[in-house]
């Protein structure tokens, strides 16, 4: 950094650390008016007016104006010295023009009348303003000045003072020098606000008259460079450490307001602590207020009501004169569509300055309008305001900041979705949408076109009110971005197409896109196969079965398709999910529901066949998940659904089996006992080996001998007819360490 550079930026942190915590200029008093010229311009006469006054614009317009009266005017005000706002207006102009670096046209002009306030103004706050605009002379210009008065006993202390000040402002090593000469000043006063001046520069003074002739040496040898960089630093500290103490009583501040508003337990209560602190003078307080709206907003798990006595306040903040306060309402009011709010949003939007407010009042504008409909109640929205907000919304969309541009697409979404505009305004604002998005249609990013083919997609969805326009206008542009490289443009496309024709879609979509790199593609095909897919579907859908993250949708999908689906295609895939190919993609439960809907089927459509069928898997499907009393169920079914004496007699072991697994032990007797009626059973017997499997692979957690107890006490009508089943008993006795004792089983009492 050049010297000359160094010198205004240290220039310009010395007066901010000056100036840091003074508050505003107290109200200006009417000067009394000077006699005017009879040839003065009528303009300069308002803007003189307006200048003793106190305005700052006044003194602005003037310094920069060429003709030679407006000099003269601004130099007259400047030594009004009974008219102090005047002289601080023509001051706070000067220093102005120098903070951003306008040239001043013989600027000289200026030199005297600011010295002369030095000396002849006991107000604190015209002395500081003079000081500040002296500081635009380079120092060897107003340096002789400056030095004659700070040497000058004749003059009073506090002119000699006043020009220290100045001295103590200049980042200029010969000012530093000349404070350091003041050290042995006869008046102690002086001396001591030299000692002051010189702490607060950070320069070292030692008391002995030889040290400093060597400390002025050595900044002498150091030259103007180091010595405006070491200000600079040491400034830079200072606000620092300004911000950590600003920052720290702020908390603490903060903290002791949220401390308060907490312990408040009426609601009411709380709402007038709110509205108390959203008026405050203070920005951070307003911005503390809004953030405890906000949290009650957001922050809950149920969307609160906004006390009515705070919606008026919130609106009027819009127009705050803090940008961070009126940014923070604005993201407030987007998410407070029942307040009456557009024609002030509006009022504010065609005149806010901050690029980030005015993105954040557009975007809670288009709020306003569109959520005024379903408020309760209702709000009128005028087709004047909403005519505007549209002309705006046109504005945002054709901005080349993307967020802009996509903030402006939602709004004409939100507003085109509803009724109330005309068909050719309708196809105006469509007509915006698919230009700017053909125009960007050359850029690699393509995040702007996913976002602008999603708004065109939700402009054809069923809830638009334009959405035959909207598909007639979007349709070729839907079908153009399907090739597109960008996933969110692919899957704004494909939304775009569902929303126009479901069954179309999927036809043309089905053969090159259930595939996709895009998984929302695929799980947006997914889902519309179970929607409007047929039989022609289930191949692809059953493909992803056992997929990670798309196997249990491709599922879903496939079961809403059975559901609607003819007797013949549920035959075909019952072969199918019966055969090894399928066993390791569709699991047993998902088998089960797909079965459950065939069941379903074959009862309502009486195919007596196919449901004893589908009950038989559904019972071994049942058992291989263990939920035995399922499979108890469908067993039962088929065995009595069976149409032989030899079919009903293969199904016995396997019901049996699930009445010991379920358990069901007096059903499992009374099976056995059936049995034994018709023959002895020895260990051939499929229901012998049931009994044995059971005994030997019992389920877990199981009761064997509680099962097995009902077995030991069937009845039998003659015992000593079916001794194999007595030798059975003694086995199985021996086999859970039952006592001996059961080598005669009950006799029945039925005598016949």
């Amino acid at each position: 950094m050049n010297g000359k550079r160094l010198y205004g930026v240290v220039l310009l942190w010395a007066v901010v650390c000056q100036t840091a915590g003074v508050g505003q200029d107290q109200p200006t008093l009417l000067a009394k008016e000077a006699t005017a010229e009879a040839d003065l311009d009528p303009q300069l006469k308002v803007i003189k007016d307006a200048l003793f006054k106190g305005s700052v614009d006044a003194a602005t317009v003037m310094l920069f104006n060429v003709n030679p009266q407006a000099r003269k005017i601004l130099l007259d005000a400047l030594k009004q010295t009974e008219n102090a706002p005047a002289q601080m207006a023509v001051c706070k102009a000067l220093s102005q023009a120098r903070l951003a670096q306008k040239p001043v046209q013989n600027e000289g002009d200026f030199a005297e009348p600011l010295i002369n306030i030095l000396t002849s103004t006991e107000d604190a706050t015209l002395v500081r303003l003079a000081a500040e605009a002296i500081l635009m002379f380079e120092y060897e210009q107003i340096q002789k000045q400056l030095e004659e008065m700070v040497t000058n006993t004749a003059l009073p202390a506090r002119a000699r003072l006043n020009a220290m000040y100045v001295l103590q402002l200049y980042p200029d090593v010969r000012a530093a020098i000349r404070l350091i000469r003041l050290v042995d000043d006869p008046d102690s006063k002086i001396a001591a606000a030299v000692q002051k001046a010189l702490d607060y520069l950070g320069i070292p003074v030692s008391k002995d008259a030889e040290t400093r002739k060597q400390d002025i040496e050595r900044l002498q040898s150091q030259g103007p460079v180091v010595f405006l960089r070491k200000r600079l630093i040491r400034l830079e500290t200072e606000m620092r450490n300004l911000d950590i103490e600003m920052n720290s009583w702020r908390n603490r501040y903060l903290s002791e307001l949220s401390k308060r508003y907490d312990s408040i337990a009426d609601e009411t209560a709380k709402t007038d602590f709110l509205a108390e602190q959203l008026v405050s003078s203070e920005p951070t307080v307003k911005l503390w207020a809004l953030e405890k709206v906000y949290q009650s907003r957001v922050g809950s798990a149920t969307k609160t009501k906004l006390p009515a006595k705070l919606g008026p306040i919130l609106i009027s903040l819009i127009s705050d004169q803090n940008s961070s306060v009126r940014l923070k309402t604005a993201e407030l009011l987007s998410l407070m569509g029942e307040l009456n709010t557009a024609e002030k949003l509006l009022e504010q939007l065609e005149s806010e300055q901050d690029t980030e407010v005015k993105n954040k009042i557009f975007v809670a504008l288009g709020v306003a309008v569109s959520s005024a409909p379903f408020s309760n109640p209702p709000i009128k929205i005028s087709p004047e305001t909403r005519d505007r907000t549209l002309n705006w919304a046109a504005k945002f969309l054709s901005e080349t900041d993307p967020q802009k541009a996509q903030n402006g697409a939602d709004v004409i979404k939100k507003l085109l979705e509803q009724n109330g505009l005309a068909s050719d305004q309708i196809d105006k604002y469509l007509g915006l949408l698919a230009e700017k998005y053909s125009q960007q249609k050359s850029k690699a990013d393509g995040a702007l076109r996913g976002e602008l083919l999603s708004v065109m997609a939700s402009l054809c969805a069923q809830r638009s009110v334009c959405r035959a326009q909207a598909a007639k206008t979007f349709k070729p542009l839907f079908e153009e971005a399907l090739t597109d490289a960008t996933d969110l443009v692919r899957q704004a496309a494909v939304d775009g197409l569902i929303n126009i024709d479901r069954v179309s879609t999927l036809s043309r979509l089905r053969k090159d896109f259930v595939n996709d790199p895009s998984s929302l593609i695929r799980r947006r095909l997914i889902d519309l196969a179970g929607e409007a897919g047929g039989q022609e579907d289930l191949a692809w859908l059953a493909e992803k079965i056992g997929t990670t993250g798309e196997g249990q949708p491709a599922w879903q999908a496939m079961l809403k398709i059975f559901r609607r689906s003819a007797v013949d295609t549920l035959t075909e895939w019952m072969a199918k999910f019966g055969s090894d190919s399928s066993q390791g993609k569709a699991s047993v439960e998902q088998r089960i529901s797909f079965l459950e809907i065939v069941e379903q089927k074959a009862l309502a459509e009486n195919k007596p066949a196919m449901l004893r069928n589908v009950r038989g898997q559904l019972a071994r499907l049942y058992s291989a998940s263990g939920q035995f009393e399922q499979a108890a169920k469908y067993l039962e079914f088929v065995h009595e659904s069976a149409q032989t004496t030899e079919e009903k007699r293969a199904i016995l072991p396997e019901l049996l089996d699930a009445y010991l697994r379920w358990p069901k032990a007096d059903r499992a007797a009374k099976l056995v006992e059936n049995c034994l009626l018709e023959a002895d059973l020895d260990s051939n017997s499929s229901v012998v080996r049931s009994i044995d499997e059971y005994l030997n692979n019992p389920p877990a957690g199981a009761d064997i001998n509680a099962v097995m107890q009902a077995i030991f006490e069937i009845k039998i009508k003659n015992p000593r007819e079916r001794p194999l089943w007595l030798e059975q008993l003694k086995r199985w006795a021996e086999c859970i360490g039952k006592d001996a004792g059961v080598d005669e089983p009950r006799e029945s009492d039925d005598k016949s």
